[in-house]
């Protein structure tokens, strides 16, 4: 039974880890709170002892050390070895134990970046010099080449992952248990090692979860990558399935490092900071910007890896035409997601600070600031993924066998026509952070065009031969709901973080009506007034227990004082110009006894004078 390469890791881990954390608390072998780091106390370090060991002991007994005896004899037959997956125990054992004593070596001396990366690419050349290839490219220089940096980039993805209680473990966790699902009948021996690694990490996270009492250190993170890119470049050598999976399952199974490493790397040199220095600025630092808890925010990164995880088992066993019903939406939401999160300001200095250099092109100053042609190249995507969808939704049994070729044919006219409409309409003339029911006229009406514009194409081009009115009934559907989903994420986004980022003084706000409206939207667009709304009270009872904007509407004026002392509120702000009733007579009467501010709302215009240029 392979449960029990699961269960014995985890059991070895989880007694070994006290013991390494009795050890490093007595040495004063800890992490030291800085500015660059995000845990709060000294916490202990070499978690990374415990998980080698865990793993490395029964990953000996699982591994064929045979090809080092035929290494120099029968160089053929080591490769035959490589192939069958007998030798891939072996390799990984001496790799991962090499990168072991690096990460224990920095850990205890801190190595120069290019001494760690010396030795990444002597662990990943051994590997390549084994067989283990991506098999992305024909060209075998060029797929070694790439195969390298596939090895090197996860390793290092895992490592700056480290970055907050439970996150790599856990995301090791989910990536090795996708792996053991994905190996689990096509190669046993490679579903055994993963279920080795994941054992051993589950171990590892009784202790590492938040609040962590101990970290693995590089020591532990090196091991990790290491070993799943390694798992990972097996599926691409034994894949028989579509060309798309070969591409599209490592780095679905490895989503989460990979967006991470490459969010912090993009917006590290754009802003003029060093890639290789650590940071506050990943995606779990930024999500609890956003006003995830760390906890929250750890869980949110399982949920994503999980997700990515079901789609690669998805693509590994279906066809390449089917494959893009999961990897599409796959694609745009992370692609979202990025643009949500790299929109937090981290540090106080501007972000794409690079980009105020001359010779920065404006184009790509158009796309960082402005993002047009990234939404462009969204709504590209968008256009052809629901016309795709419409097809195979309308013509699920005969899509392969005839209809294929019709969708391929008319898609080119399709993007244009709808691109065309979208112009017309006006759909990139809207800001969407401001998107109200007038925009979601235009982007109805712009899909309502365009599908009128498609029809028209069509039936001028090829005479509407061979197509469906319900094809285009479909395509207008979702189109439209693709448009309204996407630009509503992003007003969905940036009303959320405003509400869970706010902070300052706690106020309760008089009056839910209008007025209450617009003074809760400029509290949450106007940092600067250092408040934190707390909620609403009103002199109409029937509007107790609703929501305006997101936040609670506690009661009437009878509950003030209790709300007051509940809440801890600091200030009582008035929405309202009426300046008698005898609801404000309770709230006046409150604030005095609770010794606290009760101010007023109000928006004035006033003249400028224009000759002395004074307002």
């Amino acid at each position: 039974m392979l449960i029990k390469y699961y269960v014995i890791p985890l059991v070895l881990c989880a007694i070994l880890t006290p013991g390494v954390k009795i050890l490093a608390d007595k040495k004063g072998w800890v992490a030291r709170p800085s500015k660059d780091r995000w845990h709060q106390k000294p916490t202990a370090l070499f978690g990374g002892i415990a998980i080698f060991a865990s793993f490395a002991a029964p990953l000996f007994f699982l591994s064929d050390f045979s090809f080092i005896r035929i290494l120099f004899l029968d160089t053929l037959h080591l490769k035959d070895m490589v192939k069958q997956g007998t030798a891939v125990g072996g390799v990984i054992f001496i790799g991962a134990s090499f990168l072991f004593f690096t990460g224990l070596v920095d850990d205890f001396m801190r190595l120069k970046p290019q001494t760690k990366l010396l030795a990444q690419i002597m662990a990943a050349s051994l590997a390549v010099f084994f067989g283990f290839r991506l098999h992305w490219f024909t060209s075998l220089t060029l797929d070694t080449m790439v195969t390298l940096v596939w090895i090197i980039g996860i390793t290092n993805a895992f490592n700056l992952l480290d970055n907050m209680d439970g996150l790599c473990t856990g995301i090791g966790i989910v990536a090795s248990l996708f792996i053991a699902v994905l190996f689990f009948n096509s190669a046993p021996q490679v579903a055994m090692i993963a279920l080795c690694l994941a054992g051993a990490l589950s171990g590892f996270l009784i202790y590492n979860f938040n609040p962590a009492s101990i970290f693995m250190g590089d020591c532990g993170s090196l091991i990790i990558g290491y070993t799943l890119s390694l798992l990972c470049l097996r599926f691409t050598d034994l894949s028989m399935t579509s060309n798309v999976a070969i591409y599209a399952v490592p780095i679905l199974i490895l989503m989460v490092p990979i967006f991470d490493t490459t969010l912090v790397t993009l917006i590290r040199l754009l802003s003029g900071r060093k890639a290789s220095v650590g940071g506050r600025d990943h995606t779990s630092h930024r999500l609890v910007l956003m006003g995830f808890s760390e906890k929250a925010a750890v869980m949110f990164l399982y949920a994503t890896a999980s997700v990515a995880g079901v789609a690669a088992i998805f693509v590994s066993r279906t066809d390449s035409i089917s494959t893009p019903i999961v990897i599409i939406p796959i694609v745009i939401s992370i692609g979202l997601m990025g643009i949500y999160l790299a929109q937090i300001r981290v540090y106080s200095e501007k972000e794409f600070s690079l980009l105020k250099n001359k010779s920065y092109t404006p184009i790509l100053i158009e796309l960082t600031y402005k993002k047009q042609i990234l939404l462009l190249a969204l709504d590209l995507v968008l256009v052809a993924f629901a016309y795709y969808v419409s097809y195979r939704i309308r013509f699920a049994e005969t899509f392969f066998s005839f209809y294929f070729e019709v969708f391929m044919n008319s898609l080119p006219a399709i993007i244009v026509c709808k691109f065309v409409a979208f112009f017309i309409a006006g759909v990139y003339r809207g800001l969407w952070r401001f998107m109200s029911s007038d925009d979601v006229f235009v982007y109805i009406k712009a899909s309502m065009l365009g599908t009128a514009f498609s029809v028209i194409a069509v039936t001028f081009i090829y005479r509407f031969e061979n197509f469906s009115k319900g094809v285009f009934a479909i395509d207008l559907f979702l189109t439209g709901i693709f448009l309204l989903g996407t630009r509503f994420s992003f007003r969905f986004f940036l009303d959320t973080m405003k509400r869970k980022t706010t902070a300052g003084e706690n106020v309760l706000i008089y009056g839910a009506g209008t007025g209450g409206e617009i003074l809760m939207r400029e509290i949450l667009n106007n940092q600067r007034l250092n408040l934190r709304p707390i909620g609403f009270i009103d002199d109409d009872p029937v509007k107790t227990g609703k929501k305006l904007q997101g936040f609670p509407i506690l009661g009437t004026p009878d509950i003030i004082s209790a709300a007051i002392e509940k809440h801890n509120i600091d200030e009582v702000l008035v929405s309202f110009k009426k300046e008698k009733g005898d609801g404000l007579e309770k709230v006046r009467r409150a604030c005095r006894e609770k010794e606290i501010f009760l101010k007023k709302f109000s928006i004035s215009l006033e003249e400028i004078d224009l000759e002395n240029k004074k307002i």
